[in-house]
């Protein structure tokens, strides 16, 4: 039996899950790239070493990583049901999703009930345990009216499968549309919402679906939160690394702008005062924004997963905040109104 390290949890502080009495940690770990650009035992070390820094909430989906050469899907759930053979099930969070392609055939997709009873089984198979901490809905599926996705996920709640469910892509329009159908017909509700959202990309989120966070009490677990590395400052005017994985990217092309090079810039400079790196105070801007639970951090590597780590505690000052609204062009004062 693999053995893990003693928890250094000093640093580490845990929020509670929109309104619900669920607590995880202020870092979420995400798995997307376990047989993707990371091997099986890179992944290991890497869940190992977030569980040693008090992270207790893991992000996951059924599709990760069926696009990669080779890969079914199903292959990061498969790894973390490996590692958590020896962690305690009841202290770890695993937040899995469903949408995606996962067998052929008309049903092998979606959010109907014939799909989300078939795939769950996949999952808890995998994943090795009886129940899912948070099952998502990954993107929103226009062929399945939303109270057929919601009985569904009601009744596996209700069985004990899963604990609790959350959304993934959906607007701040569909998610409020969710929460009155399970209001109305007395049905369980998503206590959570996964967008893609960092300091380039905030008008996906605010101050619609932040608004809506705050005000029905939903958690909000955003992914991308470093831009895909753009965020982390191996980009620079002067170069773009060869291997990065935005290298040929159309959005990392549109990053690479004067603006955006400013907020580097300004990252480096607060950073360089607080002993933080750039990929710490971008983090740090999003623990300090209230309609956040979790971002979700990812790692090829033990020392990328390091870096992220340290921004465990971390909070901005009201005129750090400032500086990087009036970069970024963004109007805080939706949510003080």
């Amino acid at each position: 039996m693999r053995t893990s390290p003693t928890r250094k949890v000093s640093h580490m502080e845990y929020r509670k899950l929109g309104r619900t009495g669920l607590k995880v940690s202020e870092l979420c770990l995400g798995t997307m790239t376990f047989r993707w650009t990371s091997t099986e035992k890179q992944g290991f070390q890497v869940l190992d070493r977030a569980w040693d820094a008090g992270i207790n909430f893991i992000d996951t989906a059924d599709v990760y990583s069926r696009w990669a050469p080779g890969n079914s899907g199903g292959v990061a759930e498969e790894i973390i049901g490996r590692w958590m053979r020896s962690k305690p099930r009841n202290q770890v969070v695993i937040a899995t999703k469903v949408r995606g392609r996962m067998w052929s055939g008309p049903n092998g997709e979606g959010l109907s009930r014939q799909h989300i009873m078939s795939a769950v089984e996949g999952s808890l198979r995998r994943l090795n345990t009886d129940y899912i901490d948070l099952y998502q809905t990954h993107h929103p599926d226009w062929d399945t009216p939303l109270d057929e996705t919601l009985r569904a996920l009601d009744d596996l709640v209700t069985a004990g499968k899963v604990r609790y469910i959350g959304a993934s892509n959906y607007r701040a329009w569909l998610l409020m549309k969710s929460l009155w159908i399970s209001d109305k017909s007395g049905l369980v509700r998503f206590d959570s919402i996964q967008p893609h959202y960092n300091l380039l990309n905030r008008a996906e989120v605010e101050p619609d679906l932040a608004a809506l966070c705050l005000d029905q009490g939903i958690g909000m677990i955003p992914y991308s939160p470093l831009a895909g590395g753009f965020l982390t400052g191996k980009y620079t005017r002067e170069h773009v690394p060869a291997d990065a994985r935005g290298a040929g990217n159309d959005r990392m092309a549109r990053y690479m702008t004067e603006q955006n090079f400013a907020l580097i810039d300004a990252l480096a400079e607060m950073g360089q005062a607080q002993g933080k790196t750039i990929t710490q105070m971008a983090l740090g801007w999003m623990l300090t924004l209230p309609f956040i639970t979790a971002p979700i951090i990812g790692a090829n590597t033990v020392e990328q997963l390091e870096e992220s780590l340290g921004a465990a505690g971390l909070r901005l000052s009201e005129e750090e905040m400032q500086r990087l609204d009036d970069l970024t062009g963004t109007d805080r004062n939706w949510f003080r109104r």
